[in-house]
């Protein structure tokens, strides 16, 4: 399996997600600079948290247009799938490879802990190493992921089984409480239609080695190399 990962100015998760893509591939991803307009054929691209472009002008917003994305678009619609992490997430709505939006958080503040997932569906390549319904443990950082989408948009997320993950409580309970940037839902990641395409706000690489306090994220990335060969 090979992967690469898209690196913006100002991200800074994109050593995270090399290093836990490494313990699982047993390789090196491939670095891809936002300006490179092509580069070679991978099973996977990657595109980390930070803060792209520093934040401005909206979040993912000027990443979104740098000349690498028109290729990860491209590839993305050929079937390739790509993995959106915070601002990865945020990119990918403002390219519109997944509905919706990434506002900020309800109750104004960065947020930067660890929060509880329910595991919505097992079918896709980024959620197959969870059973569905499980709760996990992945860590948050960020001041702009309040998921928002209209009315019609919400349905289809949900008729068509492609919300990935919720907000949870530790016994997988999906409240209020939980909710921890106000996203509509409790929606923590979603799916496009192909399911090729998932974006999340919370952090597996973060906890994806015991030394790091955690292993719940490492199963998604051992999957990859099962399916992604």
């Amino acid at each position: 399996m090979n992967a690469a990962v898209i690196v913006f100015p100002g991200s800074n998760c994109d050593r995270d997600v090399e290093v836990a893509l490494a313990h699982s591939m047993g390789r090196a991803p491939l670095r891809v600079w936002h300006r490179d307009s092509d580069f070679p054929q991978v099973d996977l691209i990657v595109l980390p948290g930070g803060f792209s472009y520093g934040d401005y002008l909206r979040s993912g917003a000027m990443a979104a247009r740098s000349p690498v994305m028109r290729e990860v678009i491209a590839r993305a619609n050929r079937g390739v799938p790509v993995l959106g992490i915070c601002n990865g997430f945020q990119v990918l709505t403002e390219t519109g490879l997944l509905p919706g939006a990434l506002m900020r958080n309800a109750k104004l503040k960065f947020i930067c802990r660890d929060v509880y997932l329910k595991v919505e569906t097992s079918n896709s390549a980024f959620t197959g190493g969870y059973a569905e319904g499980a709760v996990v443990r992945f860590p948050v950082a960020h001041a702009d992921g309040n998921y928002y989408a209209d009315a019609e948009t919400l349905k289809r997320l949900e008729d068509e089984g492609r919300i990935a993950f919720r907000y949870c409580d530790p016994r997988g309970r999906v409240t209020a409480e939980a909710n921890v940037n106000g996203s509509l839902g409790n929606i923590a990641g979603i799916l496009n239609e192909k399911r090729n395409v998932l974006g999340l706000m919370p952090h597996p690489e973060r906890l994806a080695d015991a030394e790091l306090g955690g292993t719940d994220g490492r199963a998604m990335f051992d999957h990859f190399v099962r399916v992604l060969h």
